[in-house]
């Protein structure tokens, strides 16, 4: 299978580069989204069977003082890069986020569930996820939460630079989610896409999140405990800890249809992390 990949050294791609190494993944010096028509360009000039969009723009709270710029890159891109896939039959998978949702409550998010984003970055992400599904073709939107991997920028290597200047940390505790690993999105994003190119459907959008939901400050803990770190561990409200862009309480999302029609289970975020943790030591 000939898969075309916009992103390179993103989480999710970095992760897909190991599992299917034969891919064409673009950099963004190759394929800018911030312009939509050239990315759309490549594809209608490609030979894939498939098309991946694993780049977005993921400043949350920049994203509040650059909305053109989000709107753009997160909307408008996988929109004409989706209208462009449609056009030559080919499948498109494009990656969104919890941040669509209000965050309101206590259940779960459904992929059919009325969404209601409550930062400019959440209002970018569903306009793109909008674009995708009104393009027509075979496609799927899979939304994920809080991702984390030995590359990047991520909560894992924040907390584990914090472990080392620090004895006492504060973390919010009123915020849950499902901790997922970059490396269990991106096999099912390459599986997604596999299933699609061969049978041209299922389309729509599904959830993936590791299992079990826990806060910020749960995650934390077992960072620290799985790292050997004696850092204590204090809950805060998010109130307490002010950012630019408002995150949501409630990620919890329902991945019921994903195990239902693609086979994907939701991920252990603790043996993931444990991969993490152990990929990070070797790279030191």
């Amino acid at each position: 299978m000939k898969l075309l990949v916009f992103g390179k050294t993103g989480q999710v791609a970095t992760e897909m580069a190991k599992r299917a190494p034969d891919a064409r993944f673009l950099s963004r010096q190759e394929a800018d989204l911030e312009q939509p028509e050239a990315c759309a360009a490549i594809i209608a000039g490609c030979d894939a069977d498939a098309v991946i969009n694993a780049a977005a723009f993921t400043a949350v709270d920049k994203a509040e003082d650059t909305p053109e710029m989000a709107a753009l890159v997160n909307g408008r891109a996988p929109a004409e890069m989706a209208k462009a896939a449609a056009a030559k039959g080919i499948p498109f998978v494009h990656i969104s986020t919890d941040y669509v949702f209000s965050g309101a409550g206590h259940q779960p998010w459904q992929p059919d569930s009325q969404t209601a984003p409550q930062c400019v970055y959440g209002h970018s992400k569903l306009a793109g996820e909008l674009g995708v599904q009104a393009a027509g073709g075979a496609h799927v939107v899979l939304r994920t939460s809080w991702v984390v991997s030995a590359h990047g920028q991520n909560f894992v290597k924040t907390m584990l630079r914090l472990a080392e200047i620090r004895g006492e940390i504060g973390v919010v505790s009123d915020q849950i989610g499902g901790p997922t690993p970059a490396a269990a999105v991106a096999q099912a994003v390459l599986s997604i896409a596999g299933h699609l190119a061969k049978n041209h459907g299922p389309s729509g959008v599904y959830h993936l999140s590791g299992a079990p939901d826990v806060s910020w400050a749960t995650f934390a803990r077992e960072i620290f405990a799985q790292a050997g770190k004696a850092v204590q561990v204090n809950d805060i409200l998010t109130d307490a800890y002010p950012t630019p862009a408002r995150r949501p309480l409630n990620s919890r999302l329902d991945c019921a249809t994903l195990l239902r029609d693609f086979a994907i289970e939701r991920p252990d975020w603790r043996a993931g992390l444990a991969d993490i943790l152990a990929e990070i030591k070797e790279q030191t």
